[in-house]
Order: C-alpha cells, then sequence, then structure tokens
C-alpha cells in the first residue's frame, strides 16, 4: 500500500509522520562553478531558505504538522573541504530551527558529503516502516521485511517532453515512483536549481545501472510525476515516455 503522500514543490511530505524529504541540495554549487569561470551572484543558500519557508508554510496551511526533516543527502557539492560550504549550510540550519527542534533535522549522508559539516551524518534513516537514504549505495536494511517504503534522491531525475516529434524540447525535473523488490520506492530530484538533471526517458545506457539502487527492470515501470509551476503532474510511465 503507498503511504499517503504531498509533492510540494520538490520535496515529498507524509502527514501521517510528518515527515519532510528533501533532495540534494548541493550546497556550494556556484562557488564549483566560480572556480570553472562562471561568474553567477550568490544566490544559493537565499533561494534554498526561501523554497523551504513556502514548503513549510503549505505543511501548515493544510493544517498538518511538521515534525522532522530529512534531507537525502548530497548537501554539499565540493568532494573536498570548503569553509563556505558549511557557513552556508548553517544559514539553513538556523532558518530550520525556527520551526523545528534541531534534533528533528535527520541529516542523511551523500557521495558529495565527503567532509563533516560539523553535524551528525548518518548513512540512513528509518522511521517505522519507511527508509531514508541517499541512493548511492545498497544497505541490508533497505530490504527487511518491515521496510514497505524507501525515499531516496541520487539520481536527479528530470523528464524531457515535447509537443510533437522535432519540436522544440523541455526538460522538467520529476519525481519518480513505484514498486520494486515488494516495497514502494520515491526518487526525489535534486533542490538545485541551477540545473534540471538527468532525463530518465533519454538516459545514456549505463544511467539507471550507475546511479540506481533500482534495476532497470523495475524502474522502467516507475511513475514520472513533473513539478510544473503550481502543482505537480503525473505523466506516466518511464518506459511511455522514452519516445518523447
Amino acid at each position: 500500500m503507498t503511504p499517503e503522500h504531498k509533492f510540494i514543490n520538490k520535496t515529498i511530505f507524509f502527514p501521517e509522520k510528518g515527515i519532510l524529504a528533501v533532495g540534494d541540495l548541493h550546497i556550494g554549487y556556484e562557488a564549483a562553478l566560480l572556480k570553472s569561470g562562471i561568474i553567477l551572484p550568490e544566490t544559493q543558500v537565499l533561494e534554498v531558505i526561501k523554497e523551504l519557508k513556502e514548503i513549510i508554510k503549505e505543511i501548515e496551511s493544510k493544517k498538518y504538522k511538521l515534525k522532522k526533516i530529512v534531507f537525502l543527502g548530497d548537501i554539499k557539492h565540493s568532494f573536498g573541504y570548503e569553509w563556505k560550504e558549511k557557513a552556508n549550510f548553517k544559514k539553513i540550519m538556523e532558518f530550520l530551527k525556527e520551526h523545528i527542534p534541531e534534533k528533528n533535522i535527520i541529516l542523511v549522508k551523500g557521495n558529495h558529503d565527503t567532509m563533516e559539516l560539523g553535524l551528525h551524518l548518518r548513512d540512513y534513516y528509518v522511521e517505522g516502516d519507511m527508509f531514508f537514504t541517499h541512493g548511492h549505495q545498497q544497505f541490508i536494511k533497505m530490504y527487511d521485511k518491515k521496510i514497505k517504503t524507501v525515499v531516496s534522491g541520487h539520481m536527479h531525475p528530470s523528464v524531457t517532453l515535447s509537443e510533437k516529434t522535432g519540436v522544440k524540447k523541455e526538460t522538467y525535473k520529476c519525481f519518480i515512483s513505484g514498486k520494486s523488490k515488494g516495497k514502494t520506492f520515491f526518487i526525489l530530484p535534486s533542490f538545485l536549481n541551477f540545473v534540471e538533471g538527468t532525463p530518465v526517458n533519454t538516459y545514456e545506457e549505463d544511467y539507471i545501472e550507475s546511479f540506481s539502487i533500482v534495476p532497470e527492470k523495475d524502474i522502467l515501470n516507475f511513475d514520472v510525476y513533473v513539478i510544473g509551476k503550481d502543482k505537480v503532474y503525473k505523466f506516466g510511465k518511464i518506459k511511455d515516455l522514452q519516445n518523447s
């Protein structure tokens, strides 16, 4: 049975448990672009806080109770140590602590989180029958019979769509969800605004094998939920969008 859930912006909220899951932030992406010679105004942290504020406001407007926030890894971008990433994430934490106790802000470790942020990072987080992980590696606990739902990021899913073949195509961030090995999976898009992600319907041959903890035969049957300007739209299964 698929748990009750709400797609809010680029996050997913589970009302019964009061848990909000947030995908890859990649704090420090701007600094990485700067090092490569691309100059952009440093707005990432302000945008993250603004979006999280709107998401929390929407949860509260629906009379739901926000009890925990789970960041699904790749909180930082650089594989090495960048002091600014730590300082910027601290700003995000300070904002969140105005709405929720720090002990209820769960930080899952991603493959980019090679250096500590001065905070406790865990490999995964379990809440009842739900398993939260980054998605870059397998854990035995994930396949425990008690686990019914797995929530992850890492893949940065998006979808490329066009009205007609040969007409200009547009790429949108999306959620993908479906069943695998008797469990319901939700794979979240990155929270990073600078890039849309990797299209799940026009991917390179080794994309799923390299970036997914779900077998390709199963993931092709996952449903795609495209993030629009004001709502999230169900667009059918990945396999049916491969020629879009």
